[in-house]
């Protein structure tokens, strides 16, 4: 209720005790998708996902059942590409195949040799293969360092470059902060994801969204498009 009073455009139903992409139980997911205005986007989490593709499609299409918009897959225990794609392949298909309307994220982690885990760089590509609708790039590890610690600018441009290519959109995450919004901005990305910079002391396991934070990050975002619509 905070982050939709704030101005939230998607509310991410997380659980940060169970990783960076921890799944939330679904009836908790249903809940928040019913009280959430129609106008308003919900996705949810999938887990930082093992390299089972068929446990992680059963999770899949019980995600898809709970009436969200979005469903992100956290690419964590796959290591090449091939087992990337296989993997959002079967996701996708659960997905899809139970509503298609649902948009799938692909989801890399920037500090993907911190976990031994597939290059982030490769995702808007797994995602084209495996037919899901967002690259997206997020952290694994949550100890301050942030999306702009592991990958620079020109590889983050890179990426969002490669998903529009494809026809994807880019997200970009990662415990990003509101002064990290204008350089998000600029890369081009579509999403700009953030948590801990919503909550009380800026603590995304133990704090509390606050309408107002949200709020100021909504209104950083205005700010840089009236800005670049007023460059242009």
């Amino acid at each position: 209720m905070e982050a939709i009073a704030g101005g939230a455009d998607i509310i991410d139903v997380k659980n940060p005790k169970e990783g960076a992409l921890g799944a939330s139980f679904p009836w908790v997911i249903k809940r928040i998708r019913e009280i959430t205005p129609k106008n308003i986007e919900v996705s949810c989490a999938l887990g930082d996902t093992p390299n089972l593709p068929c446990t992680v499609s059963l999770a899949a299409l019980g995600a898809a059942t709970t009436g969200v918009d979005y469903v992100k897959v956290g690419l964590y225990g796959v290591k090449t590409k091939e087992e990337a794609t296989h993997l959002m392949q079967n996701a996708t298909r659960a997905i899809k195949d139970y509503n298609s309307s649902i948009k799938v994220v692909a989801t890399g982690y920037a500090d993907a040799k911190r976990i031994d885990s597939v290059n982030p760089l490769l995702v808007p590509h797994i995602a084209h293969e495996a037919e899901a609708d967002v690259a997206m790039i997020d952290t694994a590890v949550k100890d301050g360092k942030n999306l702009f610690t592991f990958l620079t600018k020109n590889q983050l441009r890179k990426f969002v470059n490669s998903a529009h290519a494809y026809g994807l959109k880019a997200a970009l995450a990662g415990s990003l902060r509101k002064e990290d919004l204008p350089a998000v901005y600029a890369l081009g990305a579509d999403v700009a994801g953030l948590r801990g910079a919503a909550c009380t002391n800026s603590d995304r396991v133990n704090g509390r969204i606050t309408r107002e934070n949200v709020w100021a990050l909504a209104e950083a975002v205005r700010r840089i498009e009236k800005h670049a619509k007023i460059e242009t």
